[in-house]
């Protein structure tokens, strides 16, 4: 019994989203790249609603759900989540935000992940926004931040750095063919990078048809 409801909720929530017709901006960049703070920028001047892919799973793995343990075993490892794991994620946080602008943030992360959220959801990005920091600039981010993360070490960064560059390449090869790819210069001062930023969305950003 329990499935059946859970694939009307599915369906319900599939069917939601696509009569909301958002407008999605997917925000890549490696870990360290700066682009939650660009992203808490672009919610304040352009009305975005903020969902990161990342905060999502963390605070899933701190609920106690059925997911929680798995969750944390792969962020640890550096590892990717299971694509349908976070995209139900994703899909509950767009629904109960009230708006229909988002940046998704850190996601997708591989080919795979990407191919689903469009499956899924329906949905295609108005364009991505990416990030680029070298990796030097991003570890001493992050080694600086103290931020109290667990995943913040040496070993484990590099880790979110090798992972980053071998899976999310092809992501950004698919959009890029699509002319949908926004590529920003990250190592600058974060003034400077938003000004950038504005560049690309502008006074405002319209939806595409």
């Amino acid at each position: 019994m329990g499935t059946a409801v859970d694939a009307v909720a599915r369906k319900e929530a599939a069917r939601s989203l696509a009569d909301l017709n958002p407008t999605v901006v997917f925000v890549l960049g490696g870990p360290g790249s700066g682009k939650g703070t660009q992203c808490a920028n672009i919610v304040k001047h352009f009305g975005f609603t903020h969902l990161s892919a990342g905060d999502l799973l963390r605070a899933e793995r701190n609920s106690g759900s059925e997911n929680g343990t798995m969750i944390s075993n792969m962020i640890k490892e550096g590892q990717i989540v299971p694509s349908a794991v976070t995209i139900k994620l994703l899909e509950r946080a767009m629904l109960e935000s009230g708006n229909d602008k988002f940046l998704i943030d850190g996601f997708p992360r591989n080919e795979e992940n990407r191919a689903a959220f469009e499956d899924v959801t329906k949905i295609e990005p108005s364009f991505v926004l990416y990030f680029d920091c070298s990796e030097e600039e991003m570890e001493k981010r992050l080694l600086s931040r103290n931020q109290g993360r667990d995943d913040d070490n040496v070993e484990t960064i590099r880790k979110r750095f090798k992972v980053f560059l071998g899976s999310t390449q092809k992501v950004l090869e698919h959009y890029n063919a699509q002319g949908k790819v926004r590529k920003i210069d990250a190592g600058r001062p974060v003034e400077e990078v938003f000004e950038s930023v504005k560049g690309i969305f502008g006074p405002k950003v319209e939806k595409a048809d």
